[in-house]
């Protein structure tokens, strides 16, 4: 069996979620053995469409009529599209409608989460929805005190210091206006944000976030894989502020690096994430402050081991398995109904 992973503006999406979603996609393929070609011209067997632009619409139309099997993966939803760019809400109705359309053309759905395929479902859409996590490469993030240390240099951190880290886009949707209000309130804390989007296109607030001039405060832009994980490593609290996700793999990066966390408490992350046992969470600015406290004096217990297995368990193997049972069970289809033309 061999599988077409297909993207679209490659060079853009590969500094955001969706562009490591990809590549941990082809990892998980290469550790269960199964052969992948990112060129629609090559031979294969089935199609695996990771984004909803136009050429990922044409092309999923054009293969299906070929009698191709298309596995569409859903990365994005209306929720995690509303709050994101300037004019984002004011077509997230059509935006959805979109999705849908592209969604659609899948013998199979792929989601990362059981809170993104209720919503799926929630649009309308009949269609096989397996889920399946973006997962994380184990030996690229994990626990590493030189990392650690060189990530600390590299800033000018002191040993001394308590850093808190944050990771994503410039978008409204990140909690990065929630984010810059801690280190506000929090002035004898470090606060570093790893990620970047052309400001241009951010809402008016978020672009006032972003230019806050703080001493404890920090925006490092986008950095290489390396630069994240000696992050998680290095810092005190990860913090995830993200008001929506599908899933939020950097959360299982900084699980997977042993890294202390405090994440807000929002639907996508139940069923998988429980406060005070594998991670800690908050509602608001005000509650993420305390957590922030009460890790770093040691009040509250350590939880990184219990984080640990969650990033275990979507470890590269196992999601190249969870991946081949989707392919697989398109493959049946497929067989199926070569067998019903035969017998016609």
């Amino acid at each position: 069996m061999k599988v077409l992973l297909y993207t679209e503006n490659e060079k853009i999406l590969s500094k955001s979620g969706l562009g490591k979603a990809i590549k941990h996609q082809m990892n998980a393929l290469k550790a269960v053995n199964i052969e992948y070609t990112t060129n629609p011209k090559d031979d294969f067997d089935i199609a695996h469409i990771n984004f909803y632009g136009l050429k990922s619409y044409r092309l999923a139309k054009k293969l299906k009529k070929q009698g191709k099997k298309i596995v569409y993966h859903a990365h994005s939803t209306e929720e995690d599209f509303r709050n994101s760019f300037i004019f984002s809400n004011q077509v997230s109705k059509l935006f959805k409608k979109w999705l849908i359309k592209c969604y659609t053309l899948g013998d199979a759905i792929i989601t990362p989460t059981e809170y993104s395929k209720k919503l799926l479902q929630s649009y309308g859409i009949k269609n096989d929805i397996y889920v399946v996590s973006n997962g994380v490469e184990l030996k690229n993030f994990g626990h590493d005190e030189k990392a650690g240390r060189e990530f600390r240099k590299k800033y000018n951190f002191k040993k001394e210091d308590k850093i808190i880290v944050g990771i994503g886009l410039y978008i409204e949707r990140k909690g990065i206006i929630d984010f810059v209000e801690l280190a506000k309130q929090m002035p004898k804390y470090k606060f570093i944000w790893f990620g970047y989007s052309p400001l241009i296109f951010s809402r008016k607030k978020v672009r006032k976030a972003v230019n806050t001039k703080l001493n404890n405060l920090t925006f490092a832009g986008y950095v290489e894989q390396e630069t994240i994980c000696q992050a998680l490593n290095g810092c005190d609290v990860y913090i995830a502020p993200t008001y929506e996700e599908t899933e939020g793999i950097t959360i299982i990066e900084a699980a997977s690096c042993k890294t202390n966390m405090v994440v807000r408490d929002i639907p996508v992350f139940n069923g998988w994430l429980e406060n005070g046992k594998n991670v800690y969470m908050a509602r608001n600015v005000s509650e993420f402050k305390n957590k922030i406290e009460e890790i770093v004096s040691g009040e509250l217990p350590s939880l990184v081991q219990e984080a640990y297995n969650i990033a275990e368990e979507r470890k590269s193997e196992n999601i190249g398995e969870k991946l081949k049972n989707v392919y697989q069970s398109c493959k049946a289809l497929q067989n199926e109904k070569i067998k019903g033309e035969n017998k016609i």
